[in-house]
């Protein structure tokens, strides 16, 4: 009886767990992604098309397709360079714990990266 009252507590804390690892692997890839294609964007001459291929080549292939790339790169050095790659949270890890309210739907990954123009 008292195996029958624990193993829902129990079950539903190793799926959280599973999910919660999932995710916290995926935020690092893409972090390291993101920092990746900000370094392309540093460099003179890169393009949009360079730093999304950097990035995508940074990511497994589970991520890779769904993620959203974007890029603010100036003209001159010295200024500002914005990268931001945004993931959904359902392409990183299965939705396990929707039975009990919480979903990762509409969730994402978002890393935004910021370095100065060579």
């Amino acid at each position: 009886m008292e195996l029958l009252l624990t193993l829902p507590l129990l079950a539903i804390l190793l799926l959280g767990l599973l999910e919660f690892c999932l995710l916290f692997f995926a935020r690092g890839e893409v972090i390291e992604a993101c920092r990746a294609g900000a370094r392309i964007a540093t460099y003179t001459g890169s393009s949009l098309i360079e730093v999304q291929e950097e990035v995508f080549a940074q990511l497994s292939p589970r991520l890779r397709a769904d993620a959203e790339v974007s890029a603010s790169i100036p003209d001159h050095a010295g200024e500002e360079v914005i990268v931001t790659v945004r993931v959904p949270m359902s392409s990183a890890a299965p939705d396990l714990l929707w039975p009990i309210g919480f979903s990762l739907q509409e969730e994402s990954i978002v890393c935004s990266a910021r370095m100065l123009k060579e």
